[in-house]
């Protein structure tokens, strides 16, 4: 005969896990434990050697011609080069020329290598992009504004004006003021209008005073006279 097989369906229990909450998982999940990367033993890594780089012969003379700009010119301007073709160019050197003011190209590297280190640090944000400077030994703001507006590639930042940087309307207030020799002459003339006004004020007095005194002589003079006659008169009667 054959064997049974028993049935083990109805043995077979199937445990189905309830799923945990959502705020139990945000709590698992914080206080889950993550092991510490371990640290490596001392002399494992090598330490990284900094490669630096020396500065070219070119741009060591660069940054001496910038330093020699620098202390001997007033009038230091930053101008960003928006694409200004070659004859635009040398026509605007040319207007800048008659008027003793400059053009002159550096590199933005050699130019904040040089500027990290002096007392211009604050034109450091200025040079970026294609940069131009306009110099002048003189202040000469009214002449590079006027110049510049018939070049509207050239957009001007900022200056340095008599160890002051200035922006873009500070410039503007700056071409308003009159100039040094407008000022200097307006000193002089108050001046020599207030040493005028003394003279003639120490003076006054003195000259009032002498023709009192004059006057008051010329009136003595002619009492005197007048007594004189009077006493003349006076004897001609007694004497008839």
């Amino acid at each position: 005969m054959a064997a049974i097989k028993p049935d083990c369906s109805s043995r077979i229990q199937s445990c189905q896990r309830k799923p945990v909450h959502f705020p139990k998982q945000k709590l698992m999940a914080v206080t889950e434990y993550i092991p510490p990367t371990p640290a490596a033993p001392p002399g494992a890594l090598a330490p990284r050697v900094r490669q630096t780089e020396e500065e070219s012969a070119l741009a060591v003379l660069l940054r001496k011609d910038l330093e020699t700009l620098f202390k001997e010119c007033k009038m230091i301007a930053v101008v960003q080069n928006n694409a200004i073709n070659a004859e635009d160019l040398m026509v605007l050197k040319h207007k800048l020329k008659r008027h003793n003011i400059s053009v002159k190209f550096f590199p933005n590297q050699v130019t904040r290598s040089f500027l990290s280190n002096s007392i211009y640090s604050n034109m450091w944000p200025l040079f970026v992009g294609q940069t131009v400077i306009i110099v002048s030994k003189e202040p000469k703001v009214k002449e590079m504004l006027q110049t510049l507006r018939h070049s509207p590639q050239m957009v001007l930042l900022g200056a340095c004006i008599e160890n002051t940087l200035l922006s873009y309307q500070g410039i503007l207030n700056y071409s308003k003021l009159p100039s040094m020799t407008t000022i200097q002459g307006e000193l002089v003339g108050g001046l020599t209008m207030m040493t005028s006004r003394t003279v003639s004020m120490l003076l006054h007095h003195p000259a009032h005073l002498s023709a009192l005194l004059q006057q008051y002589v010329k009136q003595q003079g002619s009492g005197d006279s007048t007594n004189a006659v009077t006493d003349k008169d006076t004897i001609k009667e007694a004497a008839a």
